[in-house]
């Protein structure tokens, strides 16, 4: 598996190119604009763009997805069909599918939005805005920002120490470096061994 990075400096959120280069085939995720690297890097290594991941229904995640269209026939998953209509996959809860000679995990984490998905290939999560960096992702209300928490720890913390978190905004990160330094979930990292919780 290797993947590619590109930002969309409109909205400042990642999209990345899955390429399973035994096959020549590829996955999309959050198109949020497609641009002339991404086309070349494709056209270059003759990927076949099997399907593209949708994490949510924003804009800076999923605009590029009319462009991509035009151009490839890949399937379209999201748990939101107006994604793409009546061509998206609608994913629910959790599960496995497979494509482009990868094993899939997809997991419902709602709270920064309701149709919240973050897809698991291999050791790499990719979260979208759930989590990123330190912190996780923004809310309307104190119960979906619980919801969410909760979320995340029971489906990517709990996911092994070296397991690479690639976010939908800011850089990667890994569920060990989330476990202590993420502001959301008490941060012990950032505690000095010299004082207490009462300090």
């Amino acid at each position: 598996m290797k993947i590619y990075f590109f930002m969309n400096i409109d909205g400042f959120s990642n999209c990345y190119i899955v390429a399973n280069e035994q096959c020549n085939e590829a996955i999309i995720v959050d198109p949020g604009k497609v641009t002339k690297p991404m086309i070349q890097l494709i056209e270059k290594n003759h990927f076949d763009i099997k399907a593209v991941l949708i994490t949510h229904n924003h804009g800076s995640h999923s605009r590029g997805l009319t462009t991509l269209r035009k151009i490839y026939s890949p399937k379209i998953y999201a748990a939101d069909y107006e994604v793409a209509g009546s061509d998206t996959i609608v994913l629910k809860d959790d599960g496995v599918i497979k494509m482009a000679g990868f094993t899939v995990g997809f997991m419902s984490v709602p709270g920064h939005s309701s149709d919240s998905m973050c897809y698991k290939i291999g050791k790499v999560i990719f979260t979208g805005d759930s989590i990123t960096a330190g912190k996780t992702g923004d809310t309307n209300t104190s119960y979906a920002k619980r919801t969410l928490i909760s979320n995340i720890q029971a489906k990517i913390l709990s996911q092994q120490d070296d397991t690479v978190l690639m976010p939908g905004h800011g850089p990667p990160s890994t569920v060990a470096a989330e476990k202590q330094f993420n502001l959301d979930f008490g941060c012990p990292g950032l505690i000095s061994p010299t004082m207490t919780q009462a300090d």
